[in-house]
């Protein structure tokens, strides 16, 4: 299982009239925007365009440093989508990962350090795309 990310760009902050560097971070974390698609098994499973990555980013960095981070389940609280766009849960079997717009779409049981591994390069991914548009990606945390 593995998060790719395509298609980098920033939705409205031209139009809210800021730089990147004056956008305050709730406005970075709505604006970066990626297509994003959860792969398994060399195929798409899930994708969405316009998808807010580097406030998920953002979220899933933060879920791993806390001290409960291998034992709760992660839901992504967007400021601008349905909690639960993005979920992380553990069943009987492993880590998973769906979201409420397809309720019957979960990946493969994968083990937390294959989760955490998949969540990592994603991170990765995320920044990458993220200076390549001249933003400093120093405002996601490290996960």
């Amino acid at each position: 299982m593995r998060f790719v990310c395509r298609n980098f760009g920033l939705s409205d902050l031209p139009r809210r009239g800021l730089t990147p560097q004056e956008a305050p971070l709730e406005v970075l974390l709505l604006d970066i925007e990626a297509e994003l698609s959860v792969w398994e098994q060399g195929r798409v499973v899930w994708s969405e365009e316009a998808f807010p990555v580097a406030e998920l980013a953002y979220h899933l960095a933060l879920w791993l440093q806390r001290p409960a981070a291998g034992y709760e389940n992660f839901e992504l609280e967007s400021m601008q989508a349905e909690e639960g766009l993005i979920r992380i849960v553990n069943s009987d079997d492993g880590w998973q990962v769906g979201s409420i717009y397809t309720p019957d779409f979960w990946t493969s049981p994968v083990t937390w350090d294959v989760l955490v591994a998949a969540i990592k390069q994603f991170d990765r991914s995320v920044r990458e795309g993220i200076a390549a548009m001249g933003i400093e990606p120093t405002f996601i945390p490290e996960p």
